[in-house]
């Protein structure tokens, strides 16, 4: 029953085409190109295997793979069940660096491939080992509404995806021009219509009066919600955000400690909280914020990474938003599948994925540890 080996890679995976944001038309940071991916494979002495992965955008995954190398030896021999007491194990064989940031991350992908294991060993896809409150939940797209995308694009693109199954279109806004957002956004309501469920994301664009602004200016396009009006780390600003509009707040993506994202809950911060698995540091710390969300009666939307939030959306008492980019499918043989504005929560055991054959292309690290020394 003991963990046998591990295997770390370090993948970088090419988009289809750089995407920009807020930040990128801000001048923050370059045209995202690429996924930088952490994967994560133990084996037991019983032959059982699983999978887990974290990602980076633009920068940090050679730190997480350097931090992991480092810490993954003592995972040999381990019970694989015990994943609360693992998990604290090598947190505090890396306290020095802190319990956030690069560090937990890093364990992120260790986190969710026992947690794959665990389901695995029952025979159970990870929701229903969760306690899944149901079998799909709902889906929106955002890969197709940033902002390099002429707006014609952009509503082409939310058509093809209402067509195929998506519920609900998010864009990007966040530009210089405040101007220039209201206009492609009211041009994205008055082609997908009132009864379409659409979000915007301002990636952390504005201060407290722009905000505030531009949320009064959206209040009648009926908005599921604005998402990151504000610096990831102003909780006390979303909370007066949140008091002062109609339209919900989400926030939280960016966040990579639990106690930052319990502060956005304390605050009522937030309408929907948006925690990511790989950022936070795994699916252990993201259910103990799950649970917290919950008490206080919170909209979860996790972002990102939908090959793994869907199970965990589906075991999430309220139904929530699952957010679909595919850019980590080429990394994995399955598929999911959506339909009916709906994402379904795969039958397999686990999380129910197997790396590609040809992810092989894009690894560019690789380190192994066996527990009988080869």
């Amino acid at each position: 029953m003991g963990i046998a080996s591990v295997r770390f890679g370090r993948y970088a995976v090419p988009l289809a085409r750089p995407v920009s944001d807020a930040k990128v038309a801000t001048g923050r940071q370059r045209p995202l190109a690429q996924l930088d991916v952490l994967t994560c494979e133990i084996a037991t002495a019983d032959g059982l295997e699983g999978l887990g992965f974290s990602y980076t955008t633009r920068a940090g995954t050679p730190a997480q793979f350097a931090h992991a190398r480092e810490v993954g030896e003592l995972l040999l021999g381990e019970d694989p069940s015990g994943i609360g007491r693992i998990y604290d194990r090598l947190s505090w064989a890396g306290a020095s660096v802190g319990r956030s940031g690069v560090a937990t991350q890093a364990l992120a992908a260790i986190d969710v491939a026992l947690w794959d294991l665990k389901a695995k060993r029952a025979g159970l896809p990870l929701a229903k080992l969760l306690g899944a409150y149901r079998d799909s939940v709902r889906v929106y797209n955002t890969s197709g509404g940033y902002l390099q995308a002429p707006i014609e694009e952009v509503k082409e693109k939310a058509t093809r995806s209402l067509a195929g199954g998506i519920g609900g279109i998010k864009i990007k806004v966040g530009q210089p021009s405040m101007g220039e957002d209201l206009r492609r956004l009211t041009a994205v309501r008055e082609h997908l219509g009132d009864g379409v469920p659409l979000m915007v994301d301002a990636n952390q664009q504005w201060d407290r009066a722009g905000a505030l602004r531009f949320g009064r200016a959206v209040e009648d396009l009926g908005l599921v919600w604005i998402e990151e009006p504000l610096d990831a780390y102003d909780a006390e600003g979303h909370a007066q955000l949140a008091a002062a509009l109609d339209t919900p707040i989400a926030t939280g993506e960016m966040l990579t400690g639990v106690p930052d994202l319990v502060r956005l809950i304390d605050l009522r911060a937030v309408d929907f909280l948006q925690p990511d698995v790989p950022r936070v540091g795994g699916i252990t710390p993201y259910l103990k914020v799950a649970a917290l969300a919950d008490h206080a009666h919170l909209q979860v939307a996790p972002h990102f990474v939908m090959e793994i939030h869907v199970h965990l959306a589906a075991a999430y008492p309220r139904d929530s938003w699952v957010e679909h980019i595919e850019w980590l499918s080429p990394l994995f043989e399955e598929r999911l599948e959506i339909a009916g504005g709906r994402m379904a929560v795969p039958d397999r055991p686990g999380l129910g994925l197997t790396l590609a054959g040809r992810a092989r292309d894009w690894r560019l690290d690789e380190v192994e540890f066996r527990a009988d020394g080869r």
